[in-house]
């Protein structure tokens, strides 16, 4: 899980952002990159594909504080959609701290959404992590959209945990640091505890 650097005295957490093909995972991190202190976040990497890309950064967000005198680096990536690239979303959740579940709220985007869903519980499983004890989210993006399924039925497919949820429209911004912060409160409440 999480990576103590002991010369720099920080803790390095990763976080992947997961989700079917074109629901804003990609999106979600350009904002946050553009949006963030160039003195607090690294060089944003980008993995092309023939139709997707997958990104990474890392940020060192200042107002999170430290822990036992370690400073907090989140490392933040998205896997590619498409589900022929799956060797790619294993190894992106190798070592994985928290996960932010981008939903496409578009009607006709449900069933990809609980495949995608059912991809990623799998996946974990497949790298000795269990959905029900790693901290994660779920963000219902593209809710400015006409064809927007009501929450309630995002809801009964993708949430019957009942985890901590965000509506977003990370085109505009709206609901993406929400999200952020939200998982970084449940991996940092997971560090205090000494895991």
């Amino acid at each position: 899980m999480s990576f103590i650097n002991y010369s720099s005295k920080e803790i390095n957490c990763k976080i992947v952002y997961y989700g079917p093909g074109l629901c804003g995972k990609t999106t979600n991190l350009q904002h946050v990159y553009a949006k963030t202190n160039p003195a607090a976040k690294g060089k944003m990497i980008s993995l092309a594909t023939e139709t997707e890309r997958t990104l990474f950064f890392d940020f060192l967000p200042l107002t999170l504080g430290d822990i036992k005198g370690y400073k907090v680096r989140f490392h933040l990536y998205t896997v590619p959609g498409q589900i022929f690239y799956d060797a790619s979303r294993k190894l992106i959740l190798k070592g994985v701290d928290g996960v932010v579940f981008v939903a496409d709220s578009q009607v006709e985007r449900m069933e990809s959404n609980i495949e995608s869903f059912e991809n990623l519980a799998f996946n974990l499983k497949e790298q000795g992590y269990d959905l029900e004890k790693i901290p994660y989210v779920i963000q219902y993006n593209k809710r400015d959209l006409p064809n927007a399924a009501p929450i309630e039925e995002l809801r009964s497919l993708l949430n019957l945990k009942g985890v901590t949820e965000f509506e977003a429209c990370a085109a505009t911004g709206e609901g993406v640091f929400e999200t952020l912060k939200g998982i970084a409160k449940l991996v940092l409440t997971e560090l205090k505890k000494g895991r």
